[in-house]
């Protein structure tokens, strides 16, 4: 296995002990590269200006640099139409952006909205919202004895009734692939459009938005080597040309008078404001980067370190893996609690041992409420993850118990 680590300057420092950290927290947010961070650098360097806004040489370089990388983010997710990415701080405010400028105009009282109960509260809380303000009812996929959302409960919940669908294409918190392909065609029998939250799908998944035929995708940069404060939005052209703008300022406007104002075209309807342009340059780099790598590899390195976490998380005494241990359909995500001991607890035990993996509710509190488990110890894997550090990981846990007294 190839050991992309060399590339990522956090995770080569080394404690007084001599060790490195194993980062196994990618679900959260995942390490840069050098080539991310020199990007960020440079635009800050060399072409710092306002974009969209200057007949100046440094003006028209920063926006040079904004179109290209959305243009390089149309390619990568194959996006069919030109003005169908849009750039947000982060796929809450993405999310958000559909809920507000789309969802609050097009729902009426009556309508259902149906949602996985596994979704992350950024995919969940804005649609409790949107029903509480228009009367609308939210009806949820519940999932099998797995953890999973079935194509088989969605076929029994999305009904004539459905305006709108909110589905993750992958569950944050067990790791597992939605039926989304098979979700989008349901819904859109029967006219209903789907919001797709491909915060765990874009950065470990192929992703062709031409032949997923989602309404609207949101992901977050920072899950897939990019600086935090960048998202995107892709929506379906026809929508986005419907809705109202989401934010009021400068950049998004066509013409202001005292009494009215006209809007930018889409995507810089959607826009207002400065935009994050040194993230913008690293998302770009980022996507370099994987793409570099080619995703097909990016895969096979999970996979192979998913298969090789959860044989070896079997082997920790009192260790139990919420939800399937099975690798069909997965990302490199596992959730697990240890009998007797709070997840807080074993966190903060493993980071004595120089070990980041996460604990609580990750952010989905009706999927731990239905699954009857209040919280959660999740490790996560990424492409620059090792064999080793998956070691260091079991061992530790081993002795967990022990650290607060239990006899093993």
């Amino acid at each position: 296995m190839i050991d992309f680590s060399k590339d990522f300057p956090l995770l080569q420092t080394t404690d007084e002990m001599g060790r490195r950290l194993a980062y196994l927290d990618n679900a959260a947010t995942t390490q840069k590269p050098f080539a991310v961070l020199d990007a960020e650098a440079d635009y800050y360097k060399n072409k710092n200006a306002n974009p969209h806004r200057g007949a100046y040489d440094l003006s028209m370089k920063a926006t040079q640099v904004l179109e290209s990388v959305r243009e390089k983010t149309k390619r990568w997710l194959h996006v069919p139409e030109d003005g169908e990415v849009i750039f947000t701080k982060n796929a809450t405010e993405s999310l958000n952006l559909v809920a507000y400028s789309y969802a609050m105009n097009a729902v009426s009282a009556g309508d259902e909205i149906v949602l996985a109960v596994s979704e992350h509260h950024s995919n969940l809380v804005p649609w409790q919202n949107v029903a509480k303000a228009k009367g609308a009812v939210l009806t949820y996929l519940y999932l099998n004895e797995e953890g999973r959302v079935t194509k088989e409960e969605a076929q029994q919940k999305i009904t004539t009734k459905t305006k709108l669908v909110a589905i993750a294409q992958v569950s944050n918190v067990t790791g597992y692939v939605n039926p989304v392909e098979d979700i989008i065609e349901m819904a859109h029998k029967v006219q209903a459009v789907v919001v797709v939250d491909g915060t765990q799908g874009a950065p470990h998944l192929f992703v062709d938005l031409g032949k997923l035929e989602a309404d609207f995708y949101a992901f977050s940069g920072h899950k897939m080597l990019a600086p935090m404060g960048i998202g995107v939005l892709y929506g379906k052209k026809k929508l986005l040309e419907q809705m109202p703008p989401f934010l009021y300022g400068g950049d998004m406007i066509e013409y202001v008078e005292e009494q009215t104002t006209t809007f930018a075209p889409v995507p810089q309807k959607f826009e207002a404001g400065t935009q994050n342009m040194g993230s913008i340059a690293g998302f770009g780099a980022a996507i370099d980067y994987i793409e570099k790598i080619g995703m097909n590899q990016i895969r096979s390195i999970e996979d192979e370190l998913t298969a090789y976490l959860i044989e070896k998380l079997k082997g920790v005494p009192h260790l139990t893996i919420v939800g399937s241990d099975s690798l069909e359909n997965r990302i490199g995500v596992v959730p697990f609690v240890i009998e007797g001991v709070h997840p807080h607890d074993v966190v903060t035990i493993v980071n004595k041992d120089l070990i980041a993996i996460r604990s609580g509710n990750h952010c989905a509190q009706p999927l731990h409420n239905f699954l009857k488990v209040p919280a959660t110890c999740r490790a996560s894997v990424y492409l620059y993850n090792s064999k080793d550090e998956i070691d260091r990981l079991a061992e530790s846990l081993k002795g967990v118990r022990r650290w607060l007294g239990y006899g093993a």
